[in-house]
């Protein structure tokens, strides 16, 4: 157990299947408390290299509805309960928070995994139902969702787009430390004043070549998501310790490649001078008197 706070990423990816970057999520280590932040595709397979075990995470908090955040779930939820090996006894409930739309889903997941529970139900030594029984909890409007052991968290409404409703982002509290994750967002001044004065902003990018731009297409996606030059609008706003991007959409097609790293940062330098972490998966920030990053 530390005092300090930790940030991994554990999904760095887009909707788009990569090999080297799963689906977002991020987990969050404080004291005896373990969270993550969405689970998209790949989110068990991160957490076994980490080996952090699955029955210890004490809830996932979700910030939309968007499948790339979400489709990591079933596995997360149902081999925390089904993997002896790891935890003999997952006796206490998956616990899920999020805006409006989690009751919803999680209700629908138990319906269509009913059939594999009801089987894996009956195996030797009999699992503990209590083990694969959810609990959700809903909120509307920005406020501390979760405050246990210390670690502090608070919603806060992001900008996605019109259709994208609802979309939260969150900062995380614990001793003294703080970090925010973005969710998906276009440049939002409310996510600037929850983020302000934080040590870590852990922040979503998208960004496209010009000959991309006058498709509708691409402009639509790209006007959900926020480019480099405005995300560093909001880190120099918010002025973290340090800023880190992840969920990296970088629009590409056929004939037109993928922007680089190196021109995003270029476009991100046109507005931001500060440190920036280019986030790759299962990199972590240990955040103490100094903001210590590791890659695994």
């Amino acid at each position: 157990m530390t005092d300090n706070l930790t940030v991994t990423l554990l999904g760095t990816g887009s909707p788009t299947p990569t090999p080297d970057r799963f689906g977002p999520s991020v987990l969050i280590q404080a004291g005896n408390q373990i969270l993550l932040i969405d689970a998209g595709r790949g989110v068990t397979m991160r957490m076994q290299q980490l080996r952090v075990p699955l029955a210890h995470i004490n809830a996932l908090l979700l910030t939309h509805y968007h499948s790339d955040h979400t489709s990591g779930i079933p596995d997360l939820w149902l081999t925390r309960w089904i993997a002896f090996s790891e935890n003999p006894k997952a006796t206490t409930p998956f616990r899920v928070i999020g805006p409006i739309g989690a009751k919803v889903l999680m209700r629908h997941l138990e319906q269509a995994y009913a059939a594999d529970i009801e089987i894996r139900a009956q195996d030797v030594p009999p699992k503990d139902p209590q083990g694969i029984a959810v609990t959700v909890e809903e909120y509307e409007t920005d406020s501390i969702v979760y405050d246990v052991g210390g670690l502090k968290v608070r919603a806060f409404e992001v900008d996605h787009g019109p259709a994208a409703k609802p979309a939260y982002g969150y900062r995380i509290d614990y001793n003294g430390r703080s970090a925010v994750v973005s969710g998906d967002t276009t440049y939002c001044e409310n996510l600037i004043q929850n983020a302000r004065g934080c040590d870590l902003l852990v922040h979503e990018v998208a960004c496209a070549r010009p000959e991309l731009m006058g498709d509708v297409h691409f402009k639509r996606i790209m006007s959900h998501h926020t480019i480099p030059s405005e995300a560093g609008r909001v880190f120099t706003q918010v002025s973290p310790r340090l800023a880190a991007y992840t969920h990296f959409i970088l629009r590409s097609t056929v004939d037109v490649a993928a922007p680089s790293l190196e021109e995003l940062m270029t476009q991100t330098r046109q507005t931001y001078q500060g440190s920036v972490e280019l986030g790759v998966d299962l990199m972590s920030f240990e955040i103490g008197e100094e903001i210590r990053v590791r890659k695994l």
